[in-house]
């Protein structure tokens, strides 16, 4: 994982370097993510997400598209 200080930081960065722009998350996002998906981490009900939960998680803090489903094969590029 790369912090940067902006999305242009981000596009600049791989311009440079001939690589294509991912998906980005924003650190608001990233902690929101980090707090649904461990919510329940030190219980005996403790598991992994299953498919349709993540998406409902990423979804919930404004991830979407094909990167974030897990069923997916693939993801494109999204303008």
């Amino acid at each position: 994982m790369l912090l940067f200080r902006s999305e242009e930081n981000v596009r600049g960065w791989c311009r440079e370097r001939g690589i294509p722009v991912r998906p980005l998350v924003r650190l608001d996002q990233l902690w929101q993510l980090a707090v649904a998906w461990y919510e329940n981490r030190l219980t005996v009900e403790s598991r992994r997400p299953a498919a349709d939960e993540m998406v409902a998680i990423f979804a919930a803090v404004g991830l979407t598209g094909p990167f974030w489903d897990p069923k997916a094969d693939a993801w494109r590029a999204e303008p």
